[in-house]
Formats: structure tokens, C-alpha cells, sequence
């Protein structure tokens, strides 16, 4: 076992012989979302590097600690991408951070969710046992995929320490147009053309302006956009665009009020809320600035088909995701026992009682 392997399965032992939580942590880029960190800091930094790339296979494995901007650097050189373009939200974030968060960005309405990227991990789960899932290609899934179910895991079952990922070609070209259309026209319009044969992206609607993210080759992108019409941006500025709606740096994320990530059916008409929103994935991923209580909001979301989190800011007094059905929360229980019996990793994270 590697020597930094050895280290932090060392200290997990050992605390997990003493009840100590642990606050299981990479680049910290994610701290503000989930439960609020607690426990003495494992800092699983030390365990980085690039272990396989071939990019003819289209997998890559890295450690950890493996800066995310090291990485699709990496990547980029071989003209391949991480296709559900995860969010870094600052300069420090770690591969194992990413998985953990489990957070896809623009592209994933059309390129699939971070873990379905997930080939296989490796993985110091609550007794300091180095386990591993899944493999390092494409067709070796059998038995349980529990290397995905990591994913948006926050570390509460184990610390990340290896990943398999699947990497797709970066598109030939992209294109992005905008529509002025109000939220009620432009969700039926984004969920139309999802049933047509288009080379659709991402999208992004705010405050009347619907923009359109268009991805392939020259002839197909060139065919979409006289199709759709509306008015293209200049690329430059478009990939600066949707970057950074990526990181939340848009006017929209800036302030103090309370942040949800709201999870809906695409085709669901608008919120019963009046604040300001911001919609993806054609309609499926709403982000909603308010001050409403918890109550308000998850009603709302569930009178809509489907849930809310508050990724952001606010009082999480009522929990930070949404409450679990009981055999849901039951299941919970169970896998967190099976990995962490002691419950010292990242306590809390998730739900206050695991």
C-alpha cells in the first residue's frame, strides 16, 4: 500500500477506536454545501497524481487529491474533456472533492450525470479497509455499481482516494444563440426541441433571455442554428458565458440571499414562486434566490414533481436536503453502517443523523 495510502488509513483507524469524527476534506472548494463540516480535518491533498490516461480508451484514473484544473488540463491537450463539466467553484478544487459533491454543470442535460462518468474507485472507507469498486474501463460492470453510489456521497462513506472516469472528445465546434422569450415559453420551447434530432448543449434562461448552447460539427451546428434562428453570440465571450454559469459567477449567484438547487421534471410550468430564477437543463435544474422558509420551497418543488436543496447560504435549521421517506432514510442508515459503523466520517454531512 502507498506510503500516504498507509498514513490515512492509519489515522482513520484510529479514530474510528476513539469515536473522533472526521472532516474529510481535498481543496475545501465544496465546504458550503451539505452540512456544515465538523470533526479534526484528514486532508486526503497529499494523495494526488494522474495514475493511467490512455486516451485512445477513453478512461482516465487519478488520485484524490489531483487538482481538477491539473486534470481536464490534461485532458484538453488530448483534445478530450470530463463531458458533464463539473463545477470547481475555486481554484483548490480536487477530483475526490468532485465525486464526493457529485455536481454536474451545463452540459449534463445532454452528456449524462458525474456518476455515470464513474467507472471505478478505490476508497478508505470508516475501519481504515482499502476497498475497491467497479474497474478502469468501459465493460466491466457486474454486481453492484457501488462505485457510483459514491457520487454525492460528501465522504460520509469513505474517503475517495482513486477514480476511473470516463472522458469523451471535445466537440469540433460550439455555437451559442440567444432568444428573448419569457420562463412559461421558453420551457415549452427548450422541451420541444429536445425531441428533435439537434445538437443542443446546455441551456440557460434568466430574467427573459433564453440562451441556447450548441455543440458538433461545422455542418450540423450551421443546419440547428437556421433552424432555430435567434441571435448567435460571439464565441469567446459565450464560452466565458457558460463558464461562468458553471461557477456561479454570474450577477445572479452574487448576494446574501439563500441559494436552491431545485431538481424538476423539465416539462414542469414554472414555479409558485416569485423570485428570481435562474433555469437549466432545459427546465429540470432551477435555481432559485429566496427568502422563503423551507417549508414554502419544498412544497412548491413538490406540488411541481420534485425537490429541493439549499445549496447555499440561508437557515439550515430544516436540513439541508430534502427529508427522506422512511425506507429511504432506513437504507441510508444501512449503507452508512456497512462503511462507517463508528459514524466519524464527515458526520452530518448529508443528514444530521448519519
Amino acid at each position: 500500500m502507498d506510503a500516504a495510502i498507509a498514513a490515512l488509513a492509519e489515522r482513520i483507524r484510529a479514530a474510528a477506536e476513539s469515536r473522533q469524527a472526521l472532516c474529510i476534506r481535498g481543496g475545501g472548494s465544496k465546504d458550503f454545501y451539505g452540512g456544515e463540516p465538523r470533526g479534526e480535518l484528514l486532508d486526503a491533498r497529499g494523495y494526488a497524481g494522474i495514475v493511467s490516461y490512455e486516451p485512445s480508451e477513453l478512461v482516465v484514473t487519478a488520485r484524490a487529491g489531483t487538482p481538477l484544473a491539473e486534470l481536464e488540463a490534461v485532458l484538453a491537450d488530448n483534445g478530450q474533456m470530463l463531458a458533464f463539466e463539473p463545477p470547481h467553484f475555486s481554484p483548490g478544487a480536487t477530483l475526490g472533492g468532485c465525486v464526493a459533491a457529485g455536481l454536474s454543470g451545463p452540459r449534463r442535460a445532454a452528456a449524462g450525470a458525474l456518476r455515470d462518468f464513474v467507472l471505478g474507485a478505490r476508497v478508505l472507507d470508516g475501519r481504515g479497509r482499502w476497498l475497491a469498486f467497479g474497474g478502469e474501463v468501459m465493460k466491466n460492470v457486474a454486481g453492484y455499481d457501488v462505485s457510483r453510489l459514491l457520487a454525492g456521497s460528501l465522504g460520509t462513506l469513505g474517503l475517495i482516494a482513486q477514480v476511473s472516469l470516463k472522458v469523451l472528445p471535445r466537440p469540433q465546434r460550439e455555437i451559442t444563440l440567444a432568444f428573448e422569450m419569457p420562463e412559461a415559453r421558453a420551457l415549452e420551447t427548450t422541451n420541444r426541441w429536445a425531441g428533435l434530432p439537434l445538437p443542443i448543449s446546455a441551456t440557460a434562461w434568466h430574467d427573459g433571455r433564453l440562451s441556447v448552447r450548441l455543440s458538433g460539427a461545422e455542418s450540423a451546428l450551421r443546419a440547428a442554428a437556421e433552424k432555430l434562428g435567434g441571435e448567435a453570440a460571439a464565441s469567446e465571450a459565450a464560452a466565458r458565458d457558460w463558464t461562468a454559469i458553471r461557477e456561479q459567477t454570474v450577477p445572479f449567484f452574487a448576494g446574501e440571499a439563500p441559494l436552491w438547487r431545485v431538481s424538476l421534471p423539465s416539462n414542469a410550468k414554472p414555479l409558485a414562486l416569485p423570485e428570481a430564477q435562474l433555469i437549466e437543463w432545459g427546465g429540470a435544474l432551477r435555481w432559485l434566490k429566496s427568502g422563503a422558509d423551507a417549508a414554502t420551497v419544498r412544497g412548491a418543488a413538490a406540488q411541481a414533481g420534485g425537490h429541493a436543496t439549499l445549496f447555499r447560504g440561508g437557515d439550515r435549521a430544516a436540513g439541508v436536503f430534502a427529508p427522506l421517506a422512511p425506507a429511504l432514510a432506513r437504507l441510508h442508515r444501512e449503507i452508512k453502517a456497512a462503511f462507517d459503523p463508528a459514524g466519524i466520517l464527515n458526520p452530518g454531512r448529508l443528514y444530521r443523523e448519519f
